[in-house]
């Protein structure tokens, strides 16, 4: 048995997922006749009391789209240190939109009102840019999953319409804050300019995520995705697992959750573990001591047939998802504690 939690996008299609998948009707996405496309699309905006929707390759994909429609050259993006449209996105603010990054430091990652403001340039002020947008991500991924609530998200809204700032949101992770809060999707799209909803993480599809927003703002970002050679032919394949799982994955992200903190109990047993993140949603960082390098370590683990990531010089992550089951966690539990 080999336990993966390398991430939550190794997962493998359902039975029932590929089912839905095989039986889809096609069309041409480029020509805008995909009927399953569409039907994901429409959905998915309709779920967020959004006008429209952009179906995409990756999350990557969708955060570059919005950053560049959203933006000119020149122009400056807020966003936490932590990001991952900072950390992970191959630099795509400065190559895609030609606009420069104003980082703040969070707790775990997480903006605030106060952050924001240090942030924002005088715009009367030539020799600065112009500050334009500011990204959230939720959950934080390098901040151990935790999430932003509603009242926090308010707040940041409010300074940003007092300051003409546009909000994006990348929601890589949102449904696993929304399972935790309770809160609806409709509120999101009352608070944001645009939203990324990856459909290939915890709602366990193979590929693919949304861009949400205003018909004229998706209208703009499709014609930037087929300029960055994003435009797919029978997309409806893909499209068919995104609807099948905004049906049916979503209140299952609550057992990943649960597995997770298992986890934790797990590792607190462990002589090795100095620090274990506060477990919100399924991702589980620990720190180990300054004597063992967290890639040496994640190497001991796939030898025991445990697989994890380091996540720099001594943190270690897992992240569970809908292949990880309860014999893996006392299977886990076997091999880290005897």
């Amino acid at each position: 048995m080999i336990i993966d939690l390398r991430s939550d996008t190794i997962t493998q299609p359902t039975p029932a997922m590929r089912e839905a998948m095989f039986s889809a009707p096609l069309g041409d996405d480029v020509l805008g006749d995909d009927p399953t496309v569409n039907a994901l699309e429409a959905k998915a905006a309709a779920m967020f009391g959004m006008e429209a929707a952009l179906f995409c390759a990756s999350g990557t994909m969708t955060n570059q789209l919005a950053i560049r429609t959203h933006t000119r050259p020149g122009n400056d993006v807020i966003c936490d240190y932590l990001s991952h449209v900072y950390q992970y996105e191959g630099g795509g603010i400065s190559v895609n939109a030609l606009a420069s990054v104003s980082l703040a430091h969070g707790e775990r990652g997480k903006l605030t009102p106060d952050l924001i403001r240090e942030h924002i340039y005088n715009p009367n002020d030539s020799h600065k840019p112009v500050s334009r947008l500011v990204v959230l991500e939720n959950t934080v991924n390098k901040g151990g999953g935790c999430y932003y609530t509603i009242p926090e998200i308010s707040a940041i809204r409010q300074l940003c319409n007092e300051q003409g700032l546009i909000l994006h949101l990348d929601g890589a992770r949102l449904f696993n804050a929304l399972v935790e809060t309770g809160e609806p999707t409709e509120a999101y799209g009352k608070l944001f300019n645009s939203i990324s909803i990856c459909l290939s993480k915890g709602l366990g599809c193979p590929v693919g995520s949304l861009l949400l927003g205003k018909a004229d703002f998706i209208r703009q970002a499709r014609r930037f995705r087929k300029l960055m050679g994003g435009g797919w032919r029978q997309a409806g394949f893909l499209a068919a697992a995104g609807i099948y799982a905004l049906d049916h994955h979503v209140d299952r992200l609550k057992q990943d959750h649960s597995r997770a903190r298992k986890i934790g109990a797990i590792l607190n047993q462990l002589p090795e573990v100095q620090e274990i993140y506060p477990i919100d949603t399924n991702i589980v960082i620990f720190r180990l001591p300054e004597t063992i390098l967290a890639a040496d370590y994640v190497t001991q683990l796939d030898a025991k047939g445990i697989r994890g990531i380091s996540f720099g010089k001594h943190l270690v992550r897992f992240v569970t998802h809908l292949d990880f089951t309860d014999e893996h966690v006392e299977k886990m539990a076997s091999l880290l504690t005897t």
